[in-house]
C-alpha cells in the first residue's frame, strides 16, 4: 500500500487539491494500492474558497509515499509560503529518504524553500515562473508545460494541471490502461503533457468524441500484450471489420495493429528504463523477441489526427 500524502497549507486552492485527490481515489476504486492521507501543521485547514478541511498531523513516511503540495492563493505573485518551518522540514526528510514530492501551482516555492528545486528542472502557473525563478536561481524554470518530472521531484502548473500530473504518475506505475479508465471516468482527457506530450500514443489519441473506438482502445490497452483479431474489436463495437477499421483510423490517425503496437513500444521502453533487458520488455508486452522492438522504436510515430474543418455554408447548402 503506498500512501498518498497532500501537504495542506493554509489557503490552499481546492482543485489544487481535489484534482489529483480525485485521481489517485479512482486508483484506488480500480483495486491499485493507494491510501491518501491528508496532513498540515494545524488540524483545521481554511481554504481559498472558504471550506475548511480537517487534517491529520504530519506523518511518518516511507520511500514509496507520494507527497503532494497543492498551491495556494497568491493573488498572481509569488507570496512566501504558508508552510512553516517544521512541515518543510518534513517535505525535506521524505525527499533525503528516496520518496518522491510534487507540486501543484505555487506548491512549488514550498519545494523551493526546503531546496529541492536545486539544479533540477521545474515548473509552476504562469503567473508565477518569473516569481519562482528569481526567487530559486539554482532552479531550471521551464516555462508552458503542465508539469516537469526531474527524478524524484515532479511539478506542475497552475490549478487543473495537478489532474495531468496524477494521471502520469499512475500511468508510470501502472501502464496508460488505468490512467485511462480514471481519465474517462473523471471526462478529461487521459494525457501526459509536459516533455512527454510527443512521445504518448495513448495521451495523443484519446481526443476523440468516438465511443465505439474509446471501447476498442480499452480493450487494446487492457489486453496490450495478447493478439486481437480485427474480428473480435468489430465485434465490440457492432459493425464490420472494414467499419471498425475506417473509424478507428478516422478517430485516431491508425489501424487498430498499430495503435496497439504504439502502446506496446510505449511500455516496452517503460519497462527497459527501469532495468528490464530489450529481450525482457519486448516479451512482456507481447512481442516474440525484441527485433520487433528494435524495428518499431525506430520507425516514426503517425500524427495525432487533425481537428476536421467545419464545413462551409456553401457545402452544407450541397
Amino acid at each position: 500500500m503506498s500512501r498518498v500524502v497532500f501537504l495542506l497549507a493554509p489557503g490552499v486552492h481546492l482543485l489544487d487539491l481535489a484534482g489529483p485527490a480525485q485521481v489517485f481515489s479512482g486508483a484506488a476504486d480500480l483495486g491499485l494500492p493507494y491510501e491518501l492521507v491528508h496532513a498540515a501543521e494545524q488540524p483545521d485547514v481554511p481554504t481559498a474558497q472558504g471550506l475548511v478541511v480537517r487534517a491529520a498531523d504530519l506523518p511518518s513516511t516511507d520511500p514509496d509515499d507520494l507527497v503532494v503540495v497543492p498551491g495556494w492563493r497568491v493573488g498572481g505573485r509569488l507570496r512566501a509560503t504558508p508552510l512553516g518551518q517544521r512541515a518543510l522540514d518534513w517535505l525535506r526528510a521524505h525527499h533525503a529518504a528516496g520518496g518522491t514530492v510534487a507540486s501543484v501551482c505555487a506548491g512549488a516555492d514550498a519545494l523551493g524553500r526546503a531546496g529541492l528545486l536545486d539544479g533540477r528542472r521545474c515548473t509552476t502557473h504562469h503567473e508565477l515562473q518569473d516569481d519562482l525563478a528569481r526567487r530559486y536561481p539554482a532552479a531550471t524554470v521551464v516555462p508552458d508545460v503542465l508539469y516537469v518530472v526531474d527524478g524524484p521531484v515532479v511539478t506542475s502548473a497552475g490549478i487543473a494541471s495537478g489532474i495531468d500530473l496524477a494521471l502520469h504518475l499512475v500511468a508510470t506505475r501502472h501502464g496508460p490502461a488505468p490512467a485511462a479508465r480514471i481519465a474517462r471516468a473523471m471526462v478529461v482527457y487521459a494525457r501526459r503533457n509536459g516533455d512527454e506530450q510527443q512521445h504518448s500514443a495513448l495521451l495523443r489519441h484519446r481526443s476523440h468524441l468516438s465511443e465505439a473506438v474509446h471501447r476498442i482502445q480499452d480493450t487494446i490497452e487492457s489486453r496490450l500484450s495478447e493478439r486481437l483479431p480485427l474480428a473480435e474489436l468489430a465485434a465490440l463495437a457492432a459493425c464490420s471489420e472494414r467499419t471498425v477499421t475506417r473509424l478507428f483510423t478516422k478517430a485516431t490517425g491508425m489501424t487498430p495493429l498499430r495503435y496497439q503496437q504504439a502502446l506496446r513500444v510505449e511500455r516496452a521502453e517503460h519497462l527497459m528504463a527501469h532495468g528490464a533487458t530489450a529481450e525482457a520488455a519486448a516479451r512482456a508486452v507481447g512481442f516474440e523477441d525484441a527485433r520487433m522492438l528494435r524495428r518499431l522504436r525506430h520507425r516514426p510515430p503517425p500524427p495525432a489526427p487533425s481537428p476536421r474543418p467545419a464545413s462551409s455554408p456553401a457545402r452544407q447548402r450541397r
